[in-house]
């Protein structure tokens, strides 16, 4: 099937009246209800307004596909809509969308039907079909473009590729009409650019097409998956998998490319375990731990700039942010105030607003920024704002199923009206009258705790923290013990973070010298990956360590998590703080305290758990 046997002349629309979402949508609708193609318009409203609350179809380069698979269609269409002057569309880029395509597909979709709607996708990645249609100027310009375009595709048959530049990829979303198949295109289309070979699978609504096999995800350097809905996991256990919204697929295909070929994604584990989801779905247990690490991840960056400004701050003085000291110094003084006041000024509100966004969209980003920054001002601190974040997402997940009943006409104020106003309002207050109290009372004894850590206390706490962060390096063990370092630097507290990075570089480090010191004891290939730990140990990159621990875990583990307790507990001992969260040894002139105490703690630990591991193992035969 072609796709101009789903678009006619009587569902085009050559100019769209309005320059708002909902006056695109209404018009659009009103084509194919006068075109005779739907069973119920409202209804049909309704799914595709539904379909825009999970997220915006409009995909950025003046593009929206609204789209909706319902019974209220009478048979699959296609309507065409232009906006001269531009629509704001809430697009992925930001910009006006121009061109506009609403797909309608009955519950029945065959799956020639399917394939056209997945076809018309693919033409609109192309920027040469894109610009022919803005200068259309009637409704045969347009099915004379779209027929110049719509090439019958086969199912694409790629062999392994034995290439160290060889990833796979898997695209979905909710309706698996338009987004599954651009970001299959872009991907494929950057991969090609970038020299880079790469097999991707379509979980369409037609079922999945190229399904990935077994050889060619073990033959990978790591797997994307680009999907806002379920898809199935378990058969990437032990690959790095990259895991995105599939718009990301659309709008970043180089920087997914990127990060898979460095394999900057964690190991996929694999699991049984099931938990329910925000929609009520079901999903892989874990849910609470991705939406602390979206908060965590949003966080860090200003964390990072914020802590290592602050140090410099103080190479002119302790006090030389202070006017009234002898010390003062007016650039100084400005790093304090950009990298304190500022920037730490908003750690809280931060985290709180991508753990609501992670668990209620962007619904939940304003309740959640809110409730984190009530936390901050009352010092309810870090705590508080990890309870404002979870507590704003899933107040929106409660107002979004109390409002669905509201009629269709309605649909359009929720997010910008009804949401924000009962999330903000609902939050505040019991942040207000219920949270900051006994959370900021809990904070101050934890923090005024630490700071008072005798000799014992200290060395007992970092040699823990060190134990946690040896021990899955960074896995949920080592993610936690880094965050309560990071939390720690809001309210002032110093030494922890710095015996967790101490700690986290000891792991690549030990591997590194043992694969130097026992060469009998490691292949060429572990003793050639061996070397690149020194550099990732350095940089304060514990996952280099996770091959060898993989390859023999009841010697290396142990024996990593000593050489880490030890340098954890020198650092905690001589009372060593740290404002910079990341960054090695690069960052370690910052370090409050001794630096030749804390450099020497790191080389000790990793000495002793290299002399470990090449005493337990077994010499390679």
């Amino acid at each position: 099937m072609r796709i101009t046997e789903l678009l006619s002349r009587d569902t085009i629309l050559l100019s769209i009246n309005g320059t708002e979402k909902q006056d695109a949508i209404d018009g659009l609708v009103e084509t194919l209800a006068n075109a005779g193609k739907l069973n119920d318009r409202t209804e049909f409203r309704a799914a595709i307004l539904k379909r825009e609350e999970q997220s915006t179809t409009g995909i950025g380069d003046g593009i929206a596909i609204p789209h909706a698979k319902t019974k209220a269609v009478k048979e699959a269409a296609i309507a065409f809509g232009k906006s001269d002057s531009g629509v704001d569309y809430e697009s992925l880029d930001g910009q006006p969308a121009h061109l506009f395509f609403m797909i309608a597909a009955p519950d029945g979709a065959n799956n020639t039907h399917l394939e056209a709607l997945s076809r018309l996708s693919s033409i609109l990645m192309n920027e040469e079909a894109r610009k022919k249609l803005m200068n259309i100027e009637s409704a045969e310009d347009v099915l004379a473009i779209i027929d110049s375009y719509d090439l019958e595709e086969e199912e694409e048959v790629q062999s392994i590729a034995d290439s160290k530049r060889f990833i796979v990829a898997v695209t979905a979303c909710p309706t698996g009409i338009a987004h599954t198949y651009m970001a299959a295109d872009s991907l494929k289309a950057k991969a090609a650019e970038m020299g880079v070979d790469i097999k991707v699978e379509t979980n369409g609504s037609s079922g999945a097409k190229n399904v990935l096999t077994k050889e060619e995800i073990e033959n990978a350097v790591a797997v994307i998956v680009a999907a806002d809905t379920k898809v199935e996991m378990e058969r990437f256990s032990g690959k790095h998998v990259l895991q995105s919204p599939v718009a990301s697929g659309i709008r970043k295909p180089k920087e997914l490319i990127d990060k898979a070929l460095n394999k900057d994604a964690p190991i996929y584990q694999g699991s049984n375990n099931n938990s329910e989801t925000k929609d009520g779905k079901k999903e892989q247990k874990g849910g609470i731990y991705k939406h602390l690490m979206n908060g965590v991840s949003n966080m860090l960056p200003f964390v990072v700039g914020g802590g290592i400004l602050i140090a410099i701050s103080f190479m002119f003085g302790y006090n030389s942010s202070d006017p009234n000291d002898p010390s003062y110094n007016a650039f100084a003084a400005a790093l304090k105030l950009i990298g304190g006041d500022n920037a730490f000024g908003l750690l809280v509100p931060i985290l709180a607003a991508f753990i609501a966004m992670s668990i209620a969209d962007r619904p939940g980003f304003a309740a959640g920024a809110v409730g984190g920054m009530m936390a901050a001002s009352s010092g309810a601190g870090f705590l508080g704002g990890l309870i404002a974040g979870f507590l704003a997402g899933y107040i929106v997940i409660g107002l979004k199923k109390v409002l669905s009943g509201l009629p269709t006409s309605l649909e359009g104020i929720k997010t910008i009206l009804l949401y924000p106003l009962f999330g903000i309002a609902i939050t505040g207050l019991l942040m207000h009258y219920v949270i900051n109290k006994p959370v900021g009372a809990l904070n101050t004894a934890i923090t005024d705790w630490l700071s008072g850590l005798g000799t014992g206390n200290a060395v007992l706490l970092g040699a823990i923290l060190g134990l946690m962060m040896a021990f899955d390096m960074g896995g949920p063990v080592n993610k936690s013990a880094y965050v309560f370092g990071t939390g720690l630097l809001a309210s002032g507290v110093y030494e922890p973070m710095a015996a967790i990075m101490a700690a986290g570089m000891v792991p690549p480090l030990a591997i590194a010298l043992a694969t130097t010191l026992f060469k009998n004891k490691f292949t060429k290939q572990e003793r050639d990956a061996g070397t690149a730990n020194y550099i990732m140990g350095a940089s304060f990159i514990t996952e280099g360590a996770i091959p060898f621990a993989a390859a023999d875990p009841l010697r290396v583990i142990p024996s990593i998590m000593v050489g880490a307790a030890i340098a954890g507990a020198i650092s905690m001992a001589a009372h060593i703080g740290l404002r910079a969260p990341h960054g090695g040894v690069f960052v370690s002139f910052l370090v409050e305290g001794s630096m030749f105490i804390y450099l020497g703690g790191i080389i000790l630990g990793a000495v002793i758990s290299a002399l470990l591991i090449g005493f337990l193992k077994k010499p390679i035969k």
